[in-house]
């Protein structure tokens, strides 16, 4: 298994893996927020021209997870961590995680939705903390460009870099 950085030929894969692991959220995030795709390739491509930037772990030349990083001046956010549902719990998040760790050294933020408990537990696992509401949805104003909803269904996790609330 390797960790490389993803290139705009990867959109496809990418796409692929977002939207099979997205399927974990069906039934399971507010029926408003799910679409299938849950991805589509459109706001894929808006995100990596926002400037988030791809990192997979390949397995025999397959792209088999992906996790992108921002870049949001004083902090970094984890964007769209995705492992194929065949894959998980094989270690592939935590290494595309240490691996994103390692680029960046400043706080990392990661939101996530409410009720995705496995993701939260991932975090958490990783060292991560999650924030209280009022500070999860002032750093979700600040940081992401989402909709009010999906701002009331979710969490931030930050990582031990970060000192705010």
């Amino acid at each position: 298994m390797t960790v490389r950085a993803c290139v705009p030929e990867d959109a496809p894969a990418i796409f692929e893996i977002v939207n099979d692991a997205a399927q974990a959220y069906k039934g399971v995030i507010p029926e408003d927020r799910w679409h299938e795709p849950y991805m589509p390739m459109q706001q894929l491509l808006d995100e990596m021209r926002a400037g988030v930037r791809f990192w997979g772990e390949e397995d025999a030349g397959e792209l088999v997870g992906v996790m992108g990083l921002q870049d949001r001046g004083e902090v970094d956010l984890i964007r769209h961590a995705y492992v194929r549902t065949k894959l998980r719990n094989t270690g592939c998040g935590t290494r595309l995680l240490r691996h994103l760790e390692s680029l960046s050294d400043k706080p990392i933020l990661i939101g996530t939705w409410a009720a995705a408990t496995w993701a939260i537990a991932f975090y958490k696992k990783n060292g991560y903390r999650l924030l209280g509401p009022q500070g999860t949805r002032r750093l979700l104003r600040k940081y992401w460009s989402i909709p009010e909803r999906q701002i009331e269904t979710s969490v931030v996790l930050a990582s031990p870099r970060w000192h705010g609330d």
